[in-house]
């Protein structure tokens, strides 16, 4: 295990297994109109060269595929079959999809050379089209972002064998694989921010071979969400100019940065004619058979005070709350804070990431009243699992009387996770069993919890001996 851990092949090993698991989730359809409507743009480039949706067959399937048995949607969801999917805008007497162009553009660029080879295009085998972009984008985030934790873990000093755990567990106890199985942009950006994170993590100097590529990752991160992605442009931006105090290195992070924000915003105004994005703009969503109005679109203020705190803790700890269904990060509520007031190598990165989780869940508990809307959990939130792993690795590193305790929510948390696989990322319902395995999740967490303040409690070490510690020193 040592020889393995310090091999510069891990990672990549890793991240293919965790490609090959991505392989086996994915789906050879559109499972809602949220990846229907990502999919609508990039069929509609590859078929007929063009941003506008409005011949897509995801926006109305036709039925000589539907007969073929090659539906673009899920068959055993008729209501998609017959009306393709509603996250769509009317701009300009064209439908556009309510996603951000740029990224739809990349994945078309990734699916042409396979066209080239022979593989049928969109139209022809919306299946194949379908399982290869949710491989591409999807599987190809996860797998990323499964061998950038290892990197990260060891540059962490994070022993070898609870490094594997603790990749584990990010791999099999969190939401992180149900949304392997369609197109979104929470797991691509997943893969940007983990990326990221293992920048931030390296060579100490800011050199151009850093700062290029953080900022290059931050423009991509900032077409993929436009809620998450400024903030944490602004955020990379305030760390590298904190931390070099360099005119020229703030620079080099523009160059890197600049091209993405430009062509994101650039495309967005050629559409609409507007510099905000056109999904902010409620009358472009006022067509037949429309189910958004101002009530419901995400962008706007409306919640009263209780309401309020309501939503914003219900993101976190509700029937969609982002912590009780990534069960290992519960840790970092008892153990975590630590953080706050110990110096640790690197500690002004992790608070600079951890803040953007911080505004960005902020801001969409201000400007939004559903959730993300179908999901098994707040959608929106996917890419803060690379910030929180890298917070909880530093607890199993300097904390190790709290690995009992990790290893308990593993397991439940791997639980949660088979269960949320099952019934995919896409669903209006809680995930199976939920507040059941919530509850036992605690129970254990307590039972464990009290077995460690015991006297003469043994320190989880895999490396050596297991260790006693005094009851003062366990606690």
């Amino acid at each position: 295990m040592g020889r393995s851990a310090s091999s510069k092949l891990t990672p990549w090993f890793l991240g293919a297994a965790a490609f090959v698991v991505a392989a086996a989730s994915a789906r050879p359809y559109a499972g809602s109109w949220n990846d229907g409507s990502r999919l609508a743009v990039v069929e509609s480039l590859l078929d007929r060269g063009t941003l506008a949706i409005d011949d897509s067959i995801f926006c109305k399937p036709p039925q000589h595929l539907l007969d073929a048995g090659r539906s673009p949607y899920d068959p055993e969801q008729p209501a998609l079959m017959l009306f393709g999917t509603f996250d769509k805008l009317f701009v300009r007497g064209h439908f556009h999809s309510d996603k951000p162009a740029v990224v739809s553009l990349l994945m078309a660029a990734m699916y042409q050379p396979l066209m080239w080879l022979g593989v049928p295009s969109p139209g022809e085998r919306p299946d194949v089209f379908c399982y290869l972009m949710t491989l591409l984008t999807s599987g190809l985030g996860y797998a990323v972002a499964v061998g950038c934790l290892w990197a990260l873990g060891q540059r962490l000093d994070l022993e070898p064998k609870w490094r594997l755990m603790w990749v584990a567990a990010f791999a099999l106890a969190t939401y992180a694989p149900t949304y392997t199985q369609h197109v979104n942009n929470g797991a691509m950006q997943l893969g940007v921010v983990a990326a990221i994170c293992v920048l931030l993590t390296g060579d100490e100097h800011w050199s151009a071979r850093k700062l290029l590529p953080v900022g290059t990752l931050a423009g991509l991160s900032f077409n993929l969400d436009f809620g998450s992605g400024p903030p944490l442009v602004a955020a990379l931006f305030a760390i590298v100019a904190w931390r070099t105090r360099s005119l020229r290195s703030t620079i080099l992070f523009s160059v890197g940065v600049f091209p993405w924000i430009a062509a994101g915003i650039g495309i967005n105004y050629a559409i609409g004619g507007v510099w905000k994005p056109i999904n902010m703009y409620p009358e472009h969503f006022q067509f037949p058979g429309s189910p958004f109005t101002e009530q419901n679109l995400t962008g706007f203020l409306r919640h009263e005070p209780l309401d309020q705190f309501l939503y914003a803790a219900g993101m976190l700890f509700g029937k969609k709350g982002f912590l009780n269904h990534n069960l290992p990060l519960l840790l970092l509520l008892s153990s975590g804070w630590f953080l706050f007031r110990t110096p640790i190598r690197f500690r002004a990165e992790l608070l600079t990431m951890l803040g953007w989780c911080a505004a960005t869940w902020l801001s969409y508990a201000v400007l939004s009243n559903n959730m993300g809307g179908g999901c098994c959990s707040v959608r929106w939130f996917i890419p803060f699992l690379a910030p929180s792993f890298w917070w909880l690795a530093l607890v199993l590193r300097d904390r190790p009387q709290r690995r009992g305790e990790f290893l308990a929510l593993a397991a439940w948390g791997t639980a949660l996770a088979a269960l949320m696989w099952w019934k995919g990322p896409w669903t209006q319902r809680m995930a199976p069993l939920l507040w059941p395995i919530v509850v036992c999740t605690l129970l254990t967490l307590a039972w464990t919890r009290w077995r460690a303040l015991r006297p003469g409690a043994v320190v989880l070490r895999m490396d050596s001996a297991p260790t006693q510690l005094p009851q003062k020193q366990a606690a």
